[in-house]
């Protein structure tokens, strides 16, 4: 599936929690964390669990964040949400023994429930200088993860540095999540742009985060979602220049070329894989019958 946008959702908000679905995300991230106070833990909890059972998400990706493992409330957040079969839950401040323990924790709810096999995948979610330089293993603790998350406000933090409008501070985090995932063919979803008025400043980030290679953005308010989803999908003339590779390696498959010239510039294996992935996309989005 696609994951353009994940939208964070906080759990102690049961309006947001029922309307969450129908703002286009592919991805939604009931948020038991940092937007819910340590006196509502467990009231976020109950409700989110209502909503899950009260209401129909078909379409878009459940995900329930939980409290990192070194809280008093991860255990029980692991243990009720793992019994309502969201499609994964996020692990913040991921490391490996972590990812490690919410897998045998999640296989033996599974078990219990009767539920498949690895149902409930893993989000890891990365925000530490040791989670940044362990991003390999922490991906490989778990068969259910699918993709790491990168949290830049916290990474920040552990690092010693402010935040910066282009994000300099983050290059090297962001180059070495985006190399792990691509190896171990898991997304690498980019931190969030804080700035929720600033939508050409949103446009430039998400931009950025494309040409580095993260397959989508993480996202704090619904009027995000359009422009995050605009900068992710292939442009017409992107579209168009896909097309016309397939179309000339049409042509020289016939004359038995595997090298092929176009516009003067050699098109090889990667540039025609390059041109099918655009078109899938292109199709997923909508863009393309």
């Amino acid at each position: 599936m696609l994951r353009r946008t994940m939208l964070f959702m906080p759990g102690n908000n049961p309006g947001m929690l029922q309307t969450s679905h129908v703002f286009g995300a592919d991805s939604v991230i009931f948020d038991l964390e940092d937007a819910v106070s340590l006196t509502e833990k467990d009231s976020a909890r109950i409700l989110i669990r209502e909503a899950l059972k009260n209401n129909d998400y078909t379409g878009t990706e459940v995900v329930i964040r939980i409290n990192p493992l070194s809280t008093p409330y991860a255990l029980e957040d692991i243990e009720m949400m793992g019994k309502m079969k969201p499609d994964a839950i996020l692990l913040p401040k991921a490391c490996v023994e972590d990812m490690e323990f919410l897998d045998k924790a999640l296989t033996r709810i599974e078990e219990e429930g009767k539920f498949p096999k690895n149902s409930i995948k893993i989000h890891a979610l990365v925000e530490t200088t040791i989670g940044v330089e362990t991003v390999s293993e922490i991906i490989q603790a778990s068969s259910r993860c699918i993709s790491v998350l990168l949290g830049g406000e916290d990474l920040a933090v552990d690092l010693g540095v402010k935040r910066t409008y282009d994000s300099e501070e983050l290059f090297y985090a962001r180059t070495k999540i985006i190399n792990a995932c691509k190896a171990f063919k898991v997304d690498a979803i980019d931190t969030p742009f804080t700035d929720t008025n600033d939508e050409e400043g949103l446009r430039m980030d998400t931009a950025k985060a494309k040409r580095l290679g993260f397959s989508g953005k993480l996202s704090i308010n619904p009027r995000q979602i359009d422009s995050i989803h605009d900068v992710f999908a292939p442009t017409k003339q992107e579209i168009r220049h896909a097309e016309r590779v397939l179309e000339a390696k049409e042509v020289a498959d016939k004359d038995g070329l595997g090298v092929f010239s176009l516009d003067g510039k050699m098109i090889d294996l990667p540039i025609i894989n390059r041109a099918i992935n655009t078109l899938n996309v292109a199709k997923l989005v909508g863009l393309l019958d």
